[in-house]
């Protein structure tokens, strides 16, 4: 059966890497993003990622994420998954649920709500990339990616999300999966081939 596989972490805790070294041993596997994942989230996408920390509100970056994972669950992980194919995916709503719910306002009950009625899915199995915020922000930064609109609100931002990630993860232990980025690569690899192949 077709497994939905999302990979949560801070940013520069190294998920993406992880996420296409995990797409690449499973080669029927489709990789996706969020947010993006499909042509209308991509658009939505450079609304939340670019531009000044302070552009949207909380409650505005809920609306946009979820307008954003609905396009991409319809056009992308559906059918994908419909078809007989893994999705692994670099970020999903656990990341909302952290950075909206947890860091950006005490929005939690809110985005609970939305993905329910608006979303409905859960990944089947979810690894976290647990890193050192700082050593992670100044990953983050050195990237010069301009979508660096998170990294800007700083290390208190970035340690705040490291708690609600392991927060997340201490409440569903069943679907979650702990591995510590402070690592080599491969090491790191070595854990999440452990836990999904």
């Amino acid at each position: 059966m077709a497994r939905f596989i999302t990979f949560e972490g801070i940013d520069g805790s190294g998920k993406s890497t992880q996420a296409r070294m995990l797409a690449d041993a499973l080669p029927s596997a489709v990789l996706t993003r969020e947010p993006g994942g499909s042509i209308g989230a991509e658009d939505i996408r450079r609304l939340l990622v670019e531009g000044d920390p302070d552009r949207w509100s909380a409650e505005t970056e809920l609306l946009l994420f979820t307008a954003a994972r609905r396009d991409h669950l319809e056009q992308t992980i559906e059918p994908a998954l419909a078809s007989g194919r893994d999705v692994i995916s670099d970020r999903f709503a656990d990341s909302t649920r952290v950075y909206q719910g947890a860091t950006r306002g005490d929005l939690r009950a809110k985005v609970d709500a939305l993905h329910t009625l608006m979303i409905g899915r859960e990944p089947d199995l979810t690894l976290l990339i647990d890193m050192d915020p700082a050593v992670a922000l100044s990953r983050g930064l050195a990237r010069g990616s301009g979508e660096d609109r998170f990294e800007d609100f700083g290390l208190p931002f970035q340690q705040k999300l490291r708690d609600g990630f392991l927060e997340l993860a201490n409440e569903g232990p069943a679907r979650w999966h702990v591995i510590d980025g402070n690592r080599p690569i491969e090491d790191v690899f070595a854990d999440v081939k452990a836990a999904c192949l």
